[in-house]
């Protein structure tokens, strides 16, 4: 799903994804939209040299999908975000441990569940995925938001905003 944040950049220029852990697989991206002439990858997993490649990026992408190692310090991926804001680029940050500092988030999604239609007790063919989501931070205007994004895994995926389960509170009364 962050990837697919990054793909509408690609129609006019190369987007970089930063891997951290050595496992991202191109046809995501393709998966995403991302045709594979505008996709550069790069890996680095050391958390020392980690901030300074993704600046790096920053300074000549125009998006940038980034797998945040743990314990990057919280002032370097602050600078990031002022890198990103100067030059007008989009980064999304996906953190591999631990949370990401505060006032730096735009939007934080974070899944909540995972249905799969179409395959009953080990049989038949899987036809769709919805995903469930919590949105959090600026960009869902201050307020937590449930959506859910459902996918064929043919086709681009579809956001279903307010369908999403609520998450369980306590009752009141």
């Amino acid at each position: 799903m962050g990837i697919s944040l990054v793909a509408a950049a690609t129609t006019t220029e190369p987007i970089a994804v930063l891997d951290g852990r050595g496992w991202f697989c191109p046809s995501v991206a393709w998966e995403a939209g991302i045709t594979p002439e505008r996709l550069i990858v790069i890996r680095c997993s050391d958390r020392g040299l980690w901030p300074k490649v993704a600046a790096t990026l920053l300074e000549g992408f125009v998006a940038v999908y980034a797998e945040v190692p743990r314990y990057v310090p919280d002032q370097a991926l602050r600078r990031l975000g002022a890198i990103a804001r100067s030059r007008r680029s989009g980064i999304v940050l996906r953190s591999m441990g631990g949370d990401l500092p505060a006032g730096l988030l735009h939007l934080r999604i974070e899944g909540v569940a995972v249905r799969w239609d179409g395959a009953d007790s080990g049989h038949g063919r899987l036809e769709r995925r919805a995903v469930s989501v919590r949105a959090s931070g600026k960009g869902a205007w201050g307020a937590e938001r449930y959506l859910e994004v459902i996918g064929d895994g043919a086709n681009a995926v579809h956001l279903v905003p307010g369908l999403a389960p609520a998450a369980a509170g306590r009752a009141v009364g």
